[in-house]
């Protein structure tokens, strides 16, 4: 999962550029995007795990309200949907891949 944030990182630094709203995207304390990345991966792996794809839609609206104002600008946006999709897809296929390797390891309730 580590490894995937990188990966993410990469693609993200390739499409942002040389834009001039590069240094408003990286407001905030330094270093909190990457652990908020990483937990995001693991939750949604755990979620594909236990085979709850629909619980995946809340971490995406948690995202989404906690940046509401920013999606006004368009460069904000499309960073903010390429790096939530980029993350999301990776966690499911890695996921997939997991019960595919493993089976259903976890038992399911219901």
């Amino acid at each position: 999962m580590v490894l995937a944030g990188y990966f993410i990182k990469i693609i993200l630094k390739r499409s942002i550029g040389s834009s001039e709203d590069k240094n408003d995207m990286r407001q905030g304390i330094e270093g909190v995007g990457a652990l908020i990345g990483m937990l995001e991966r693991i939750l949604i792996f755990s979620l594909v795990l236990v085979d709850q794809y629909a619980a995946i839609s809340i971490v995406f609206a948690a995202k989404s309200i906690a940046r509401f104002k920013e999606l006004d600008n368009r460069s904000i946006a499309e960073y903010y949907l390429l790096g939530t999709f980029l993350s999301l897809t990776t966690a499911v296929i890695i996921g997939i891949i997991f019960r595919i390797i493993f089976g259903n390891i976890i038992p399911l309730v219901g």
